[in-house]
C-alpha cells in the first residue's frame, strides 16, 4: 500500500510521495490551519495590538456571524472584549514587572481562587 503522510495541522493523510506532499503543505487549507494552530499561541499584547489596527466587521456586528471567519480581515471583537484583553496585558506586564523585579509572586490571583472556591461551594450545596 505504501507510506502515508499524517499532518497534524490538518488532521488528515494521504500517500507520501514528493508531489502530494508538496501540493498538500502549500494548500490553502494547510496554511490556514497551520496559521489557526500558531495563533492559539499568541501572546494577549500581539493579538491586542492587531485588533486595534482592525476596523469592526458590520456583517459580525449585525448578525453575529461571519462567512469569512478567521479569515475575515476586519476586527470581530466587541468593545467589551477589546477592555478584558487589555485589561489581560496590563495584567501580564505587571507580573513581568514583578517577577523582574524579584519579588515572590504565587500563581494566580485571589480573584481566581474566589470563583474556584464558589464553584466547589456551589457544587456541595447541588450535591
Amino acid at each position: 500500500m505504501g507510506k502515508r503522510y499524517f499532518c497534524d495541522y490538518c488532521d488528515r493523510s494521504f500517500q507520501d510521495n514528493l508531489h502530494n506532499r508538496k501540493k498538500h503543505l502549500n494548500g490553502v487549507q494547510h496554511l490556514r490551519a497551520k496559521r489557526l494552530w500558531y495563533d492559539l499561541f499568541r501572546d494577549a499584547a500581539a493579538i491586542l495590538q492587531e485588533e486595534q489596527t482592525k476596523k469592526p466587521c458590520r456583517k459580525f456586528l449585525q448578525t453575529g456571524q461571519c462567512d469569512f471567519g478567521s479569515n475575515c480581515r476586519f476586527s470581530h471583537m466587541t468593545e467589551q472584549d477589546l477592555e478584558k484583553l487589555s485589561a489581560q496585558v496590563q495584567g501580564e506586564q505587571r507580573l513581568k514587572e514583578l517577577r523582574q523585579e524579584g519579588a515572590d509572586v504565587p500563581p494566580g490571583t485571589i480573584e481566581d481562587w474566589l470563583e474556584k472556591r464558589a464553584k466547589r461551594l456551589s457544587a456541595a450545596q447541588s450535591n
